[in-house]
């Protein structure tokens, strides 16, 4: 069985934690690992590690790397990286024509997975899905989720004809529904929270785009795989549950009874957590006085709160989130308002992850930007130049490899070097340990698109 997972999500629900350049599916919420890590363990008990692929945007290449290679001990690689987002079918027709041009017959069943559920245990996930492979030769599995309280933020799979235990013809599925239907659900005991994760052959899902999505059938058949990457733009973007599963008489549905979040929304983040006494949940610096069910996470400064109830407070080095924790879907209504108003809070944190570490921004103002940078062992940053501003560097830990103007030298702690405006530069780390130092900018603009690549150890140049 070859495993996928799906890791393209904004997470836009989950801000000021999850920022475009840096979604959810990279966030840990639960312990120290992150969702995408916690995916990547629990398909393991289903794929070996060669069998494992990621699809996943062209932007978060290196983050995805850097994860899987944490959890995995080695290099990983075995990414489908599409040129822009367009939604669940594409997607996994792009991954369908991946592997069928890297040679995996029709009949190899595939199991996709989001990247960023929490599910436990990981034996009785794994027990389903394997028992349902012979079934995936012939038909398209999804995975139902017994319900426990009439949620209004998942969809529904409505259950039909039995066919075995715990797997069941779909009879239809449905969108969110209001409060009263939910409970009707909960009531009626067939109806399932939908999981959105699908097992399938290769040639069962070809069969579903020739007959529902000829567009995508079309593509996967007539185009290589680097021309599809080409044409991504005009494939339809369109959810596979809209595309396929609401169309296609050939579905199956696996009764799936385990702890199920989606971590769609802060309320769902709170049942991550095991409350105090008086009902909250709460992670950092924080103190609450007359205060109960709240989530309260703080980032850096102390957060105290004084009586209060039922509130999400969430607290990053530049942006707080407050709002009623039984309101938290419109986090995302929030996130299209800072975005029309074209706040930076909404794509990137302080610290921003790049292909050869980090920098935090400490402090900015009119004409100076303090960051500290972080190189890990043996990368190296861009050979670049700045029109606008010039560089002062001090290294506070490690060594620094610096290049100017074709001349290098190292600079060891508490020793700096100067960067002038319109230098041809270069940082590495030369070192065994990571190169820590403190970036001081100077001049008329200061922003991150004033950088000139002209040589680059990761395609960016």
């Amino acid at each position: 069985m070859v495993s996928i997972i799906l890791a393209g999500g904004s997470g836009t629900r989950l801000w000021p934690y999850s920022r475009q350049n840096f979604p959810k599916q990279f966030l840990s919420l639960v312990g120290n690992k992150s969702l995408l890590q916690m995916t990547a363990e629990r398909l393991r008990a289903l794929s070996p590690l060669e069998e494992i692929y990621v699809v996943a945007g062209q932007q978060y290449r290196f983050t995805i790397m850097d994860h899987l290679c944490q959890v995995f001990g080695c290099e990983f690689t075995n990414l489908v990286l599409e040129p822009m987002g367009r939604n669940t079918a594409p997607a996994i027709a792009l991954t369908v024509k991946y592997l069928l041009e890297k040679g995996y017959d029709p009949e190899t069943v595939v199991f996709f997975s989001p990247s960023d559920h929490v599910i436990d245990p990981v034996s009785v996930f794994a027990e389903a899905v394997q028992s349902v492979e012979k079934e995936a030769r012939t038909h398209i599995v999804t995975f139902g989720i017994v319900p426990t309280r009439p949620e209004t933020g998942y969809g529904y799979i409505q259950l039909g004809k039995q066919k075995r235990e715990d797997v069941y013809q779909v009879h239809r599925f449905v969108e969110k529904p209001n409060r009263e239907t939910a409970e009707q659900y909960l009531q009626d005991g067939n109806y399932l929270w939908n999981a959105g994760m699908f097992l399938f052959s290769l040639r069962v899902i070809l069969e579903a785009f020739e007959t529902y999505m000829p567009e995508l059938y079309q593509a996967i058949t007539t185009l290589d795989y680097q021309e599809m990457v080409k044409r991504y733009s005009e494939l339809p973007s369109i959810s596979i549950d809209y595309g396929v599963m609401e169309k296609a008489s050939n579905i199956l549905c696996y009764r799936l009874n385990v702890l199920w979040n989606d971590v769609g929304s802060w309320d769902s983040v709170y049942d991550l957590f095991s409350p105090d006494e008086h009902g909250n949940a709460t992670s950092g610096d924080v103190v609450c006085l007359d205060t109960k069910r709240s989530l309260v996470l703080s980032k850096k400064h102390l957060t105290a709160l004084i009586g209060v109830n039922d509130l999400v407070v969430v607290e990053t080095e530049d942006a707080i989130l407050i709002a009623n924790r039984h309101q938290t879907q419109k986090v995302k209504d929030m996130v299209q308002l800072l975005a029309s108003q074209k706040r930076p809070e909404v794509s990137e944190h302080v610290t921003v992850y790049r292909p050869w570490g980090s920098y935090t921004v400490l402090e900015e103002a009119d004409r100076y930007k303090i960051k500290k940078i972080v190189v890990n062992v043996g990368a190296a940053l861009s050979l670049q130049r700045h029109q606008h501003r010039s560089e002062h560097w001090i290294v506070v830990k490690g060594t620094a490899l610096v290049e100017i103007e074709g001349k290098q030298q190292f600079v060891h702690e508490n020793e700096s070097v100067y960067v002038p405006k319109s230098a041809l530069h270069r940082l590495s780390n030369p070192g065994k340990i990571p190169l820590e130092m403190i970036e001081v900018q100077n001049g008329e603009y200061l922003g991150e698109d004033d950088i000139e690549r002209v040589t680059d150890n990761y395609g960016r140049s």
